[in-house]
């Protein structure tokens, strides 16, 4: 029973407050595991879950209990996630590199050529931070922006009522999130990060004034980058139209000059540019006026406006950054005071960075609509992709590119361009012409899985004209493009075109995934493969004189173990991400490497939340990237940066020393995983219910739906996207996807593993991703969600209850459950990852266990689930209506598609106002056929609804506790 005496705080009225009832429901939990381990038999999660069903049954809890106590638990799970989040990114904590650029003037050995080695050390851009959206929007704006403030605040009291105030609002992500929201909070980020790196910029000039005050205003320092595919990543989606994209564009060049104008100093040596600027920025609000706005179909006439403005606007409005730098080198050598000349050169450099948009743009499109776009000039049949095919079409792709002649663009042919890929050359060429043509655009192809991929997008890019402005990018993700990713580029430097291409521009651009690699190889094992294609891509570079032009590595995950960022800090992050052995070997053999890593969504967005977020972000990537470059100088051969970079100590790291270890282990961890992805019962646990505990958290179209009505049944992860596939496992208590194939592949060297483990930091640090996971799963927990779609365990309860009500409910839900006929593959599911879990925790029996908070929350919700189906069970017989019956609708049910259900419910049961309510007819008042189902919409229908609106809330929280959406 509940502890309610006045001892405890609590006056004896028979509700309790929600701190008693906390303390209750986790001792319940405590007690609950502690009983499981002297009977194996028993669920702690399901006997705590049955326990609270018990006590909502008895009315001992009631709903306004419950909203109580998730006040509580989001407060303790939003003020860790700031704690956490202030450590993540190093802020307060002793850093020493917050004064990197003094420390790297320091470390210059003085000499004739000391200024052009620090002028080579930041003038070129090492970094770029990339915002990209995709439906990861997991909280509403409100409360990221709280956690945010509050992980800013250096004193735990300032934080709370920051916290308290997060707390008192829903965590559920807002509604309808549109691709403008998304614009609008990744512009914010980037606000913040290009004021960072403003402050960085300034620190560079003021340490290199210190020691060549006659030639520090030569510098144009540009280390780090910021960029953004949101409103440019047409990948999957057609509702994204060339004039959104166009405007977001125009948009970012708004916010360019914004900050040009706001921090010029207003003195007569900024005149010139002033002027220019102030130009520009009148033309482009104008050319704004006219942008068709995002989910409009505008019309010819809307569309030809926008585009006549575009070009009658193009030579005020500045198509290149040239005459504002110009301008701003100008003002530099007049300025009056080294305080102006300063706040001049920092607004120089973002310039040079940047161009003229506040972030650089990323398009990203798949691979299937570069082919179908090229097909129109390609008589062959067959796929690229298909290796019978292969030579015909590399033939075929090189001979036009031999002769391809550039054709005119204008508005009028984008507009009636119906191909993607062409359509979107066509965007980005006017772009260039028309908005901002000072740096190359990045241009990503997801699914690269041959040369010919590469080939035809230079064709496109030739054929329009823009080849020298379009860095074509391959996406490497899938585990068939990780085996074949060195072929697909070797096959493309094969042909003197492609060669020709990479030495024009000077850089080969590549993207490694995490999503689609994780989810299908294993987390863990996706990085080993990840960082072999890195070595073998510089072999390859190498191999084909091309050490000469930089490699840029694009690295693409979220902010979730399941998608391959690291959960401790963001130096293990940076580190993970890109590992000394690879850079070391960049190293000797000359290339220039370039990194850039996505921030995803809200949750990576909240690194940038803040400017004091944003600062340190910048310092530890700062330490991580001059790490990396300093060691490359032979004049810093004998300086060490202290603390500055986790993989300084991994020059001799025995990992790679045990090559057969690393490949066996990671070998076997991508069989399993592989096995367990065409496993039936994976599908069945990822897609009975798994998508209805998910709201929707972003702009990009989600749910299929089936002939039958309510969301498809899922039949393999891979029709479905792989951040609601880990997002999904997150809420049924599992990381599988960074845990499975552990246990085998540990068993099978134990000692070995066991010293890689504390010998290795590569290996440790990997594997640390693994004990974060561990963490925040549970099997019991998973059991009690595969037990929960098990009908033999509805009869057993049944069997026992002393209630006839229940026991009806009861059969009529294990009856509806046998129909479905999950349980078999479930359970042999569950065998599976026991089995493996077993050999891990034997090989590794320090790992973590899932917090008695997390582990409540999963119980409770439970709870309501099946209080959903109890109630769900009495809804009335009805005739099948748009061939809807009522086994149906409950099964519907059981898959959680309430939502749906509730939909159905409204026409099936209305309630009809009576229309002559208030008149008086002069007789005695007659029967009425109107409100007939009143009592089921208050009785049954309301109390699904918000139980369900509960189910989601705890979904919130449950991201809250791991630390990432999907």
């Amino acid at each position: 029973m509940l502890d309610r005496s006045p001892a405890n705080g609590t006056p004896d009225t028979g509700i309790p407050d929600s701190g008693s009832l906390e303390h209750d429901l986790l001792r319940l939990i405590e007690e609950s595991r502690e009983q499981s381990s002297d009977d194996p038999f028993r669920n702690p999660v399901l006997a705590v879950t049955l326990a609270i069903t018990r006590r909502l049954d008895r009315g001992e809890i009631g709903e306004s209990d419950l909203d109580g106590l998730f006040v509580r638990l989001r407060e303790q799970s939003l003020a860790e996630r700031a704690v956490r989040l202030r450590g993540y990114v190093g802020l307060g904590q002793d850093a020493p590199d917050a004064a990197m650029p003094a420390r790297l003037v320091a470390a210059i050995p003085k000499g004739p050529a000391d200024f052009e080695t620090f002028r080579g050390l930041v003038d070129r851009t090492s970094f770029a931070v990339v915002f990209t959206a995709h439906p990861t929007f997991g909280m509403p704006k409100a409360v990221a922006a709280l956690i945010a403030k509050a992980a800013s605040e250096p004193d735990a009291g300032a934080r709370a009522p920051l916290v308290a105030e997060a707390a008192a609002l829903s965590t559920r992500p807002d509604p309808g999130i549109s691709l403008d929201d998304e614009f609008d909070q990744a512009c914010i980020a980037a606000n913040h990060g290009r004021s960072a790196l403003d402050a960085f910029n300034g620190a560079v000039l003021d340490a290199a004034r210190g020691r060549w005050p006659d030639r520090w205003t030569e510098l144009v320092p540009k280390p780090f980058a910021i960029a953004s595919w949101v409103g440019c990543d047409t990948d999957g989606r057609t509702d994204i139209g060339w004039w959104d994209t166009l405007r977001y564009r125009i948009e970012s060049k708004r916010m360019q000059l914004d900050r040009l104008m706001r921090n010029l100093p207003d003195v007569p040596a900024t005149g010139v540019v002033r002027e220019l600027a102030k130009g520009a920025l009148a033309a482009v609000n104008r050319q704004l006026a006219v942008a068709p706005r995002l989910g409009t179909k505008p019309s010819l006439e809307a569309v030809h406006r926008f585009a006549l403005a575009l070009i009658i606007e193009r030579e005020r409005a500045q198509t290149d950054a040239g005459p504002i730098l110009a301008g701003l080198a100008g003002a530099i050598t007049a300025a009056d005071n080294d305080d102006d000349r300063r706040t001049i050169a920092v607004l120089r450099s973002g310039i040079a960075a940047h161009g003229l948009s506040n972030a650089l743009p990323h398009f990203r499109l798949n691979a299937s609509q570069i082919h179908n776009a090229v097909r129109r000039v390609i008589d062959l049949e067959g796929e690229p992709t298909d290796a019978a095919q292969r030579r015909s079409h590399l033939a075929t792709i090189h001979a036009l590119l031999n002769d391809v002649q550039p054709v005119a663009v204008d508005f009028g042919a984008l507009a009636a361009e119906r191909a993607s890929a062409a359509r979107l050359m066509m965007t980005i060429t006017q772009i260039l012409k028309h908005v901002d043509g000072t740096h190359p655009v990045r241009f990503l192809i997801a699914e690269t899985e041959t040369g010919y991929t590469l080939l035809a997008a230079l064709w496109l890019a030739r054929h329009y004209g823009i080849a020298d402005k379009v860095e074509i990018t391959p996406l490497f993700e899938t585990a068939s493009a990780l085996e074949q990713g060195i072929r697909v580029l070797d096959d493309a430097l094969r042909n003197p075109h492609w060669r020709q291409y990479l030495k024009r521009i000077g850089r080969l651009t590549v993207q490694f995934g995490y999503s689609d690699s994780g989810r299908y190889v294993g987390q863990l094992a996706a990085s080993f493969w990840i960082e072999r294609l890195r070595l073998r891509l510089t072999e390859l570079l190498a191999q084909n004189d091309l050490s000469g032009i930089e490699l840029a590595i694009f690295d693409t995950h979220g902010e979730s173990i399941g998608r391959g960022a690291h959960p401790t800090s963001l130096r293990d992050r940076l580190a993970y991400l890109a590992p000394e052995d690879a850079r070391r070997r960049n190293r000797s053999t000359g290339i220039r490497v370039r990194l850039e890593s996505s921030f995803q969504g809200s949750d990576g967005y909240l690194m940038f939340g803040t400017l004091p977020l944003a600062t340190a972000t910048v310092e530890r990537i700062a330490e991580h990237v001059f790490a990396l470059d300093i060691a490359d100088e032979d004049a810093f051969a004998d300086y060490v940066l202290s603390d500055a970079s986790e993989g300084a100590d991994e020059t001799d790291d025995p990992i790679y020393a045990e090559a057969d270890f690393a490949t066996e282990f990671f070998t076997v961890v991508r069989q399993d995983m592989e096995a367990l992805v065409d496993d039936p019962g994976y599908a069945a646990l990822l897609g009975t219910f798994g998508p209805s505990l998910l709201d929707r958290t972003g702009s990009r179209p989600v749910a299929r739906q089936s002939d039958g009505g309510g969301p498809t049944m899922i039949t393999h992860p891979r029709q479905m996207r792989a951040i609601p596939n880990n997002a999904i496992l997150h809420q049924l208590g599992y990381l599988a996807n960074s845990l499975h194939g552990m246990g085998r592949a540990a068993g099978r060297a134990p000692d070995l593993f066991r010293d890689m483990r504390r010998d290795s930091v590569r290996f440790s640090r990997a594997f640390r991703m693994v004990q974060h996971a561990s963490n925040v799963s549970d099997l019991d927990v998973l059991r009690a969600y595969i037990d929960t779609l098990d009908p033999a365990v509805w009869l057993e309860r049944a069997r026992r209850t002393q209630r006839d009500a229940r026991r009806d409910e009861l059969v009529v839900i294990a009856t509806a459950l046998e129909r479905l006929d999950l349980a078999p593959n479930l359970r042999r599911l569950f065998g599976r990852l026991t089995c493996d879990w077993l050999s891990l925790h034997s090989a590794a029996p320090d790992l973590g266990k899932m917090s008695p908070r997390l582990t409540l929350l999963h119980a409770i919700r439970l709870a309501l689930i099946h209080r959903i189906w109890f109630l769900a069970v009495h809804i009335p017989g009805f005739r099948p209506q748009s061939g809807i019956t009522r086994e149906a609708l409950i099964e519907r049910f059981l898959r959680l598609d309430v939502e749906g259900c509730l939909t159905l419910l409204e026409d099936i049961f209305p309630v009809t106002p009576d229309p002559t309510l208030g008149l008086n007819f002069g007789e005695p008042a007659g029967p009425r056929d109107v409100g007939t189902y009143e009592s089921e919409h208050t009785t049954l229908f309301a109390p699904i609804g918000r139980y369900f609106t509960r189910v989601r809330e705890i979904s919130g929280m449950i991201q809250h506790e791991v630390g990432a959406f999907g």
